[in-house]
This record gives structure tokens, C-alpha cells and sequence, in this order.
């Protein structure tokens, strides 16, 4: 079966991919601006998106209930409000309304991000073929061209509200791509009497999700801070900050389409192990980075190991249960990797405050060598 082929299988996950690269790409390469139009300091910026998680975790909890009852809908549903929630951050004046755009934005993100990956892990396993690192390479490289962008359009002078409204639309068409997706199998498809789901096996869940979450956290910290330290640190413009997280996005990109092609012949855990490590030796070159250009190599360095660990853990967890517990799975391991976005603003915010963003970065070094360290052993156990 060819590329083309599995692009055509997972076409609606792959639109969800696609619209929350757009929505947080865009976001990443204007953080600067929105941080001055908002008036919002390193440690506020962190606040607003600390409660922006809380939402975002909510939502996933919740995720799917309302998948089970939107049925073939949830994907366009979700992502149609994802669009609305994400035209709105260019709006902005204070950090109180920044803190409740935020809070719906990463709400709708949160329900696309269950419904896309437990369709996606589905479609993975009833056809056998390795989908995960597809689908996330397509969404890391739509974030680095949103991200690209982004930082074009304010080097142009455009107003922030227009660049955020852009993605909005653009986002509102992927939630016409993704209709007609695949019906995930639900506890009330099984017979009268039968248990549906079976129990989850929670070891399995917590192990996935603690990979997610620091994969997740070094992304969130890279995403949302990067084009700051270089614009702040390293003397890059609108543009050269932006450029920071877009080789973030090409290089999770070609990391995940490479992982797409020899997946199946290389060791998981090796795999893992190694792109962790890869990923803490990037963190630490952005972090202790002289000039811009050793900047831009540390964070693409970062982006190509980081890419592996979060489709690598769904598709470990979603080999290790049952067809029925997957979206109930995924849901619950995705709430976990979320966690990464609740820690990494108050350690990238407060690190910031106190010690600056070079600090802030060689903590995230620091965490990603927890799954070398820590986790694989743990999960070659089981």
C-alpha cells in the first residue's frame, strides 16, 4: 500500500492534524506580539497559559462522551470550533482576556486532539499499517509553514487580529475535509451482557502518557518560547524568531515522515531512547546558543528527536488494548501528555523570571533525558 494510499485512509484525522498545526503555528510565530499588545510579562504570559491547560485537560475528559454521540460528526465539529476558538487570540488587549481566548482555544484543541488520534490509532490497527508518524509529520510540517507565516505577515506590518482570523479559515476548511470519518467501535456497539471495553490497563495508559507529556512539554516550551529567546536573546527580528519554531516544524516533520518508512524494522525503545537523547542535546545547544544561527541548529536538532516520542507511545499503548478501550485510551493518555502543557508554562514562565530562558531551556533537557533514564525500563517490562 503506498503513501497515498494511507493519506487517503486517515484523510479526516490527517484535517485535525492539519487544523491545530495551523492554529498553533500561527500562535507560536506571534508570540512576541501578542506578549506587547497584552502587556503580559514572562511569568503572566505562563499564568494565562497555565489556565488555558485546565481547559484543554477538561475537554479531553470529556472528549469522548461527546465523540460517542457525535458520531461520524466529532472530527468536523470539533475542529469547526477549534477555527472559532483561534480567531480570536489577535483580539486581545489584557491579560485577563488573552487568559479566557486562551482557555476556549485550547478547550477546542483538546477535543480535536482525542478525536484525531483515537480515530487514527483505529485506522492503525484494524489496517496494520504504521499511520502515527504520518499523521503527526503532516501536522509538524503545516505548524512550521503556519509558523513561517506568521512571522512573514508581522514583518510585514499586517495587524495581529488578520493573521489569527487567517488561520481561522483556513482551519474551517479542514472541518469540511474531515467529514465522513471512520466510527470508532463504542461499549454500546457490543452485544447485550458483553463487557465492551474489558478493563483498561492503567500501567499501560500512565507509561504512554508520561512519554506524551514530556514530548509534548519540550514542544509547548520550544513553541511558545523559542522566537522569544531568539528575539530577545540572540538579536533575530520578527522574522528570524518565527524561524525558530518553523525548523522545529520541518524538523519533527522529517523525523516522523522518515520514522513513517522504517518503523517497522527498527527497535521501538531504541528508537525512543535515542530521540530523547537527541532531543536534550538540542534543548541544551538552543540554550546555551551564542548567536542566532546556533540557536536556529539547536531547536532543529530538538524538533528531529522530540518528533518520535509522542507517536511512538500512542502506537505502544494502542498495540497493548482492547479495539474498544482505545478512544477511552487515548483520551486518558492524552490527558496525561497534556499535563506537559500544564507544566511547561509555569517551568518555562518561572525559570524565565528567575534565572532567564537559557535556564528554562537546559530544564527541558534535563526532563527528556527521564525517558531513556526512566521510562524505557519501565516499559520494556510490559
Amino acid at each position: 500500500m503506498s503513501v497515498l494510499s494511507d493519506l487517503r485512509m486517515i484523510r479526516a484525522p490527517l484535517a485535525g492534524f492539519a487544523g491545530i498545526g495551523v492554529c498553533w503555528g500561527v500562535f507560536a510565530g506571534s508570540v512576541p506580539v501578542v506578549m506587547a499588545q497584552t502587556g503580559l510579562g514572562d511569568g503572566g504570559f505562563a499564568t494565562a497559559m497555565l489556565i488555558s491547560t485546565c481547559g484543554a485537560i477538561a475537554a479531553m475528559w470529556l472528549a469522548p462522551w461527546a465523540e460517542e454521540r457525535l458520531r461520524r460528526w466529532a472530527m468536523p465539529v470539533f475542529i469547526a470550533l477549534l477555527a472559532c476558538g483561534f480567531a480570536l487570540p489577535g483580539l486581545a488587549t489584557s491579560g485577563v482576556q488573552f487568559g479566557a481566548i486562551m482557555l476556549c482555544c485550547a478547550a477546542a484543541a483538546g477535543t480535536v486532539d482525542v478525536a484525531m488520534n483515537a480515530q487514527l490509532s483505529h485506522l492503525e490497527a484494524k489496517s496494520g499499517r504504521p499511520l502515527m508518524n504520518l499523521a503527526h509529520g503532516g501536522y509538524s510540517l503545516v505548524y512550521a509553514c503556519a509558523a513561517l507565516t506568521a512571522g512573514i505577515a508581522r514583518g510585514a506590518g499586517l495587524p495581529l487580529w488578520s493573521i489569527f482570523m487567517g488561520a481561522a479559515l483556513v482551519t474551517l476548511a479542514m472541518a469540511l475535509v474531515a467529514r465522513g470519518g471512520a466510527v470508532l467501535p463504542h461499549h454500546g456497539s457490543a452485544a447485550p451482557g458483553s463487557d465492551a471495553r474489558g478493563p483498561l490497563p492503567w500501567v499501560v495508559v500512565v507509561l504512554a502518557g508520561v512519554v506524551i507529556c514530556i514530548g509534548f512539554l519540550a514542544e509547548q516550551a520550544t513553541e511558545a518560547w523559542s522566537a522569544l529567546h531568539l528575539e530577545r536573546n540572540l538579536g533575530a527580528g520578527a522574522v528570524g524568531g518565527a524561524l525558530a519554531p518553523t525548523l522545529l516544524g520541518l524538523t519533527m516533520g522529517a523525523g516522523r515522515l522518515a520514522g513513517q518508512g522504517v518503523i517497522g524494522r527498527l527497535n521501538g525503545a531504541g528508537v525512543l531512547g535515542a530521540g530523547a537523547g537527541l532531543a536534550a542535546f538540542g534543548a541544551l545547544v538552543a540554550a546555551l546558543a551564542p548567536t542566532a544561527l546556533i540557536g536556529w541548529a539547536g531547536f532543529a536538532v530538538l524538533g528531529f528527536g522530540v518528533s518520535v516520542l509522542a507517536p511512538m507511545a500512542y502506537a505502544w499503548m494502542g498495540g497493548r488494548v482492547t479495539p474498544r478501550a482505545r478512544a477511552l485510551a487515548v483520551s486518558r493518555a492524552t490527558v496525561i501528555g497534556y499535563a506537559g502543557f500544564f507544566l511547561g508554562p509555569p517551568l518555562m514562565g518561572g525559570l524565565s523570571e528567575v534565572f532567564g530562558l537559557r535556564a528554562a531551556f537546559g530544564a527541558v533537557a534535563l526532563l527528556l533525558l527521564a525517558v531513556p533514564l526512566v521510562l524505557l525500563p519501565l516499559m520494556a517490562r510490559r
